[in-house]
């Protein structure tokens, strides 16, 4: 395993990260909300980008793991800027973007900042403009209650509490960001991994954003008895053959 390192870049907080160096396409892994580089997928993919030589870069959003930052600071635009900082600083060459949950959404927002350093997507679970959509879909009574307190229980069964309170104004700042409204400009590959039994994100985000890439060459792939997570053995094992098949399609690809 990669030492765990830190990128400064004052005044902002500093970001912690793992890298691994080896050839390209490099891998970057972008965690979902609320989690951080230490999970599952995390691991795995370090491990096959380290057997299979090729670059890999695991990370934590500010705020959040090992980052500094204040989380009750930190926004969507907040994240997105993290993962540029990354991608700028700590990468050569062309990219596959794997991003579970959240980490789908800001991929396909560095993707649309950094088109030529993107070359490939796998997305997990892709929560494209989740929270917005969640809180649309609120009563208006509830939403003016969220208004006038300034928070949002978002009901979730993988925190402690039952539930995470985002602040109004995280909301307002992602509506910002939000990508299935209209087309989604970006021509690479991209992979979308779904669970059929998700009770966090639906599994038709997936189709949604799949409709809205400009890209022909995307895949969607829904597993009947996944859930949110994906980090089930057999779901890790679908993930890094889609990233294996990727990687050689990519390289193929260079090599033409």
């Amino acid at each position: 395993m990669a030492s765990l390192q830190f990128f400064a870049r004052p005044p902002l907080p500093r970001l912690a990260y793992h890298r691994i160096c080896g050839r390209d396409p490099g891998v970057v892994f972008l965690p979902g909300f609320k989690s951080n580089m230490n999970g599952e997928k995390a691991l795995a993919l370090e491990e096959f980008c380290s057997s299979a030589g090729h670059s890999f870069i695991r990370f934590d959003y500010s705020g959040c793991g090992s980052s500094e930052g204040n989380p009750e600071e930190s926004l969507l635009g907040t994240w997105k800027n993290d993962v540029l900082t990354v991608l700028d600083n700590l990468t050569t060459g062309p990219q596959i973007l794997v991003g579970s949950s959240m980490g789908g959404w800001l991929m396909l927002l560095a993707s649309l900042a950094r088109p030529k350093k993107v070359a490939g997507m796998v997305g997990i679970a892709n929560a494209a403009d989740y929270f917005v959509n969640r809180f649309n879909q609120l009563p208006p009574e509830s939403r003016r209650e969220v208004e006038e307190t300034g928070e949002w229980k978002l009901p979730s069964r993988d925190s402690a509490g039952g539930f995470y309170t985002l602040k109004h104004e995280f909301i307002k700042e992602s509506e910002d960001h939000c990508v299935l409204g209209s087309g989604i400009p970006v021509a690479c590959p991209v992979r979308l991994l779904h669970g059929m039994k998700d009770e966090v994100v639906p599994w038709r985000n997936s189709v949604r954003v799949a409709e809205q890439l400009a890209s022909d060459d995307a895949d969607i792939i829904l597993r009947k008895n996944a859930d949110h997570r994906m980090s089930r053995p057999e779901d890790l094992k679908l993930l890094l053959s889609v990233v294996d098949d990727l990687i050689r399609k990519l390289t193929k690809a260079h090599l033409h």
